[in-house]
């Protein structure tokens, strides 16, 4: 929106910050083909750009190329350094991707990356091509990349109005609009069809199908009409930011542009549509104006809702409606606006207000005429521009205006007698001519209490007052001297102005004042939503923010299924009758306003405005007030607007939340499901096989094999039974601790005897290690749970062997420092991975250094911390400073002994 209340002789710092975010490099540049249909040589124009870059010396890679069999398209490929495709295994077939993270990795000065409205395979990282793009720009990598026209979002409907074919893969506008370049690819209809009747576009079974369908020479033109005019859009932006950023005066006449002023005449409809007819014969985009001066808060209501139908009327023929606070005169405004804009054509109705008004509040067309200098304004008469494609219809009627209030009046009075009471007190010491200066302070009083009829009826009384009580001969309504006459004169002249000045800054503080109360609420809304994290609290905030700040009763309505339902309203409501279904379906679907008020279904109770985001419509709010009429004033509107942005903002945050969370938790269970998966495929079917085939040899040759051999067989049958038992303990064991049922039964205990109990138990897994014990003699007496801690340095332990080679060392060290035990398990094997330390003591995750699978679950790590915190100790993992290898300490605290007393000799 261009900026009202610059100086437009100085740059806007709006148009200076973009120019330098342009200019930085930080970011990549992107360089969008777009083409209004497949086939007009989108990708054939990148690589030859690409070629040029690349013969230039520029570093260029190609991220992914469509050749679509074309041989002119391939032959522009040699010479390129190509990113091999990444393989995505997809239903039984494989999909080739653009591999993202190779590229980056590459980091080239520039990548081609064809078909940017391109779905990616499931599993990707980014589920659309245009998001690989964007983090491509922002790892200050360059993007030539190719688009047509039908892919653009806001262009979806008008696209599949012509063509009758819905495209479903878009890319959003706002990656037109941060592009840096945007070069048309065009050719003429015919040319086109003919390369597809050569099969240069498509095989020749598609080729025919597409003739007959979307490749028609209608349908061509006018997506070629929509991809120059996207593009002119574009060029018409870039230029309007060009102006702004050197503060060039306007308008520049590389376009036209209307601008029509809308005020609370019956006319204003007219106007508009006056203005969608001067635009639709010069192909002119166009804006209807309202300014709110201080006039407007003494608005009657069918004022009000003229203006508001004025603007939905421009809304709805495809104009901009747009409204701005007047800080000076409207005329002022509107220049300012207009060359901002760069608007050249300006629209405003004929005054039909008395020449006492304009003598006093001046005349807008007057001033603008004068001022205008290159811009043309057509003043048009408003009875003269009904919309010939609409039936007559009487003048609604308006509601007899309420009975004058003479309250402010008769306070006027009393303000100008209490001024005049202290002029005569004062009189004796201040002398006849300083009365004046009491009586004008009661107007000025008056003027920025009660505004501006109050202060004219005191200007009335308080010049009689100095006429009557000051001026010889006194106490008369005659005036004898002429000098006195010039006086008298001079100080009404003066009250008049002052009261003017004075009621005229009050409506502006007034409007201040209400602008100033709607922001502050706004800025409470906003920190109220920030605080909600569930959709319910974000849904009953918004209802009630609605309802309190626009002054009806609310429902708000999401999505669940095909249909909209009741989800939250103030006062509570959970039931619709039909016709106000149907309004809220028909305004969620279509995106549009429906029910009381509106163009569609205007039967319904209630109002239905859709509420939307960059994702689209997310839900719809509906709106019922008392009475008749329309329910939201221009005002209400856009309050309504605001609120309603913040509110589907706030909802789509809340959802966002709730979808990465099950994402995340969706993540992390098919993580864990494959990790316990792999371990029962491992870690429970290899220890079952040998128990197996050791049970069936000895039920199958029992009277072939000697002692020694069924003794083997046994052992083995054992060993293996305490594998699987040692697997079963652990997952019992973590998910005791997971579900925090493990609850240890702590009394005094001698850590030295249960490290010896561990390392018993443990042998048969550290047979074919060296154990070093080093163990203090001193150590204190903990209270510990025997089981859970026992349990805990087995688990260190057996990880130990498993990650030792065999033949190394295995050390246990216990040492009393200060308040705390450490007991330390320290091997000889390849160490923790830098990035491991933590993580080794995540379920069912194994650092793995080599090509060998460790057995285990991954799991026994897990457990000794969590048993071990559960006891008030801590369990931390690192590596061994003096050779290689893995050290995993435990910390218990050393309770406080009581001294024992000494005994006086």
């Amino acid at each position: 929106m261009p900026e009202t209340g610059r100086d437009p002789h100085r740059p806007s710092p709006d148009a200076l910050l973009e120019a330098a975010r342009r200019e930085e490099r930080i970011r990549g540049r992107l360089k969008v083909f777009l083409g209004a249909a497949p086939g007009v040589g989108k990708t054939y124009e990148m690589l030859t750009i690409g070629r040029a870059r690349l013969k230039a010396g520029t570093d260029v890679v190609v991220g992914v190329v469509e050749t679509h069999g074309r041989a002119e398209t391939e032959a522009l490929l040699d010479g390129f350094e190509t990113i091999p495709r990444r393989a995505v295994p997809y239903h039984g077939t494989v999909l080739e991707e653009m591999d993202l993270d190779a590229l980056l990795a590459r980091r080239p000065a520039l990548a081609l990356v064809d078909e940017l409205a391109h779905t990616n395979a499931p599993g990707s990282r980014h589920p659309k091509r245009y998001q690989d793009v964007e983090e491509l720009l922002d790892a200050g990598i360059d993007v030539l990349t190719t688009l047509n026209i039908q892919h653009v979002e806001s262009l979806n409907d008008v696209v599949a109005a012509i063509t009758r074919i819905r495209v479903r893969e878009t890319v959003p506008d706002g990656v037109l609009d941060r592009a840096d370049d945007i070069e048309v690819v065009d050719l003429n209809p015919d040319d086109l069809i003919q390369r597809l009747k050569d099969g240069k576009v498509y095989v020749p079974t598609n080729a025919e199908r597409a003739l007959k369908h979307y490749f028609s020479r209608g349908n061509l033109t006018a997506l070629r009409e929509l991809a120059l005019r996207r593009t002119a859009d574009r060029v018409d932006d870039e230029l309007l930011g060009h102006m702004r950023a050197n503060a060039i005066a306007g308008p520049w006449a590389a376009g036209e542009r209307v601008l029509v002023c809308v005020n609370a005449d019956q006319s204003a409809s007219g106007l508009v549509r006056y203005a969608k007819r001067l635009a639709d014969r010069l192909h002119a985009p166009w804006t209807a104006l309202v300014i709110e001066g201080a006039r407007a808060a003494s608005l009657r209501e069918a004022e009000r809702d003229r203006i508001a139908e004025a603007l939905r009327l421009a809304d709805r023929l495809g104009g901009d409606a747009v409204t701005l606070p007047g800080g000076r005169r409207i005329a002022d405004d509107v220049l300012d606006y207009a060359l901002s804009a760069n608007v050249n054509h300006i629209i405003v109705g004929k005054a039909s207000r008395s020449w006492l008004f304009e003598l006093v509040n001046g005349s807008v067309v007057h001033d603008l005429v004068r001022r205008s200098g290159n811009i043309s304004v057509h003043v048009v008469r408003g009875e003269g521009v009904p919309d010939e494609r609409q039936p007559r219809r009487a003048a609604p009627v308006e509601a007899p205006r309420s009975g004058l209030d003479v309250r402010p009046y008769g306070l006027a009075m009393a303000a100008i007698a209490a001024g005049l009471g202290a002029a005569l007190l004062a009189q004796p010491y201040a002398g006849v001519e300083n009365a004046d200066l009491f009586l004008l302070t009661a107007v000025v009083a008056v003027a920025v209490r009660w505004g501006l009829g109050p202060s004219l009826a005191a200007v009335v009384a308080a010049s009689l007052a100095y006429n009557f009580f000051f001026l010889p001969p006194v106490y008369t309504l005659t005036i004898a001297d002429p000098t006195n006459v010039a006086a008298f004169l001079l100080f009404t002249l003066v009250a008049v102005l002052v009261s003017n000045l004075a009621s005229r800054a009050r409506r502006v503080a007034v409007v201040s004042q209400g602008r100033a109360r709607a922001t502050e609420r706004l800025f409470g809304f906003a920190r109220k939503l920030a605080a909600c994290g569930i959709l319910d609290d974000v849904l009953w905030a918004t209802c009630a923010q609605v309802a309190a700040m626009v002054k009806a009763r609310v429902v708000l309505l999401l999505p669940d299924g095909q249909a909209v339902t009741v989800r939250a309203g103030y006062p509570p409501e959970d039931r619709l009758d039909e016709a106000d279904v149907a309004a809220a379906q028909w305004a969620f679907d279509n995106d549009r306003p429906a029910g009381r008020g509106a163009d569609t279904l205007p039967g319904a109770k209630r109002l239905f405005l859709p509420m939307r985001t960059g994702r689209g419509t997310i839900g719809v709010i509906g709106l019922d007030a008392d009475g008749t009429g329309p329910i939201l004033t221009p005002e209400g509107r856009r309050l309504l607007d605001a609120l309603a942005d913040m509110g589907a903002l706030a909802i789509e945050r809340v959802r966002l939340v709730e979808d990465l969370d099950r994402a995340e938790r969706a993540a992390e269970t098919d993580r864990l499901r494959q990790a316990l998966l792999t371990s029962i495929s491992h870690d429970l079917r290899t220890p079952l096989a040998s128990v197996l085939g050791a049970a069936s040899t000895l039920r199958d040759l029992d009277s072939a094999l000697d002692g020694i051999a069924k003794a083997d067989l046994l052992s083995t049958i054992i060993a293996e039974s305490e594998r699987l038992n040692r697997f079963i303990v652990n997952l019992l064991d973590m998910t005791r601790l997971e579900a925090g049922a493990v609850a240890p039964n702590l009394s005094a205990q001698d850590a030295g005897e249960i490290v010896d109990t561990a390392l018993r138990r443990i042998q048969t897994v550290l047979a074919g290690h060296h154990v070093a014990v080093e163990v203090a003699p001193d150590l204190p007496t903990l209270a510990l749970d025997p089981v859970l801690f026992e349990q805990a340095l087995v688990n260190l332990l057996d990880n130990a062997a498993k990650y030792a080679p065999e033949g190394s060392t295995v050390t246990v060290r216990a040492l009393h420092e200060g308040a705390a035990l450490r007991i330390t398990v320290l091997d000889e094997g390849e160490g923790l991975p830098s990035g491991d330390v933590e993580r080794v003591f995540d379920k069912f995750y194994r650092a793995r250094k080599s090509d060998r699978v460790r057995a285990g679950t991954g799991l026994g790590l897990g457990i000794a911390r969590g048993f071990v915190e559960a006891m008030g100790g801590t369990v931390t993992a690192g590596n061994r400073p003096d050779r290689p290898g893995a050290v995993f300490t435990v910390t218990l605290p050393v309770p406080a002994r009581t001294a024992p007393k000494e005994i006086a000799a």
